[in-house]
């Protein structure tokens, strides 16, 4: 059995060298509290995308999304940003107030409300403006952690993760996550685990974390062989399966002793889900609305006719929940195949940028703070 090192960020240490990658709608303190919990508390659990310019006007929902649960420790927040000096103040924010523990900055967010802004993977391609808001982080962080994911590049012919690391180091961050793909293909294809391979010998200087098609905890352990990266970052494989972090810890301990659970598991985790929404939204009905997306990723290959798979995704409370999932055939096992691809696997090759945005990676004249986003989260 091979035997990983555990994961260093900053003064905290990451055993198994497992990070829930954040998501926007997705990676709030009920799911975190979900995947910890499988996880028997280890591993590091990322918030959802926090936007610099609503966390420092304390907008209502943002600060809703950076609660942490008592349990989570260290703490993890994800901020994006395009302006220098809001991203400074956000920073200052978090330390001063003692919001979180540790900060990641988001270089990888491929949508076009926040690449057309030049924000999220479109920001690496403009050098200076990468390292001036990693400077104003850094300095502003102090002793807490720096970190940030990225992509690729925007596409094949615009590549910057490898110019984005060395910026990174020179800059003072603690560990970076490359996701293997271009901001152009979005979730489709197949991720590119070689530039993952290639980043780790570029900065040798400090922890490389990869991300990209891994929806096994089999395919955690052969993405730490095949690159050397020094941990990994896990999204859309955990979609409606919290407890792929239970696998991914006992595959890293070597016991292998992976969940499947069946209908009946899966539908006792649905509804804590949906209960655990409700309690941090204070309202029942919203928590059961909120949940309904994650219906269909919960019940991935298992026999569920069309009506009743609609019926669940209409459903507004608990009761309800439960009594429409008491109709199904709960004794079926987990499904083969179940363990494979989820969420979105799609690409549309198109970008939006800026006007001009391509034309000088060391012109960011055309980025203002009026780029910056007002709301947090999906």
């Amino acid at each position: 059995m091979t035997v990983f090192s555990p994961l260093a960020i900053g003064p905290h240490i990451v055993q198994p060298p497992v990070v829930l990658a954040p998501m926007a709608g997705i990676t709030n303190a009920p799911f975190r509290t979900l995947c910890r919990d499988f996880s028997g508390g280890k591993g590091l659990y990322v918030s959802e995308m926090i936007t610099t310019r609503a966390l420092v006007e304390r907008n209502e929902k943002t600060m809703q999304l950076i609660r942490f649960d008592a349990s989570e420790k260290p703490r993890s927040i994800q901020l994006y940003g395009v302006d220098p000096e809001t991203v400074g103040k956000a920073v200052r924010m978090i330390v001063d107030e003692d919001l979180a523990d540790h900060i990641d900055l988001n270089f990888g967010c491929p949508v076009p409300k926040v690449t057309r802004k030049g924000g999220g993977s479109a920001l690496p391609y403009k050098r200076p403006l990468l390292r001036a808001i990693l400077r104003e982080a850094v300095a502003g962080a102090g002793a807490l952690p720096v970190t940030m994911k990225m992509r690729k590049g925007i596409d094949d012919d615009h590549l910057t993760y490898l110019d984005a690391g060395r910026i990174a180091v020179e800059e003072g961050v603690t560990a970076i996550a490359l996701h293997g793909r271009t901001t152009a293909q979005h979730y489709g294809g197949t991720a590119d685990w070689e530039a993952i391979a290639r980043l780790k010998e570029h900065v040798p200087e400090i922890p490389v974390l990869g991300n990209g098609d891994i929806w096994s905890a089999d395919d955690a352990l052969r993405m730490m062989r095949e690159t050397g990266c020094d941990g990994v970052v896990v999204g859309r494989g955990c979609l409606g399966r919290p407890w792929l972090f239970g696998d991914l810890v006992a595959a890293f301990e070597g016991t292998e002793d992976y969940t499947r659970p069946g209908l009946r598991e899966v539908a006792d985790t649905m509804v804590r889900h949906a209960r655990l929404l409700g309690e941090w939204l204070g309202d029942e009905a919203r928590g059961v609305i909120d949940f309904r997306k994650h219906v269909a990723w919960y019940l991935k290959g298992f026999s569920v006719g069309s009506e009743m798979r609609k019926k669940l995704a209409i459903t507004s409370s608990l009761d309800e929940l439960s009594a429409q999932l008491s109709e199904l055939d709960l004794d079926q096992p987990w499904p083969v195949g179940a363990d494979g691809p989820r969420g979105r696997t799609s690409g549309n090759g198109r970008v939006v940028l800026p006007d001009g945005w391509l034309k000088d990676p060391f012109d960011c004249s055309g980025v203002s703070a009026e780029a910056e986003l007002d709301t947090s989260g999906g």
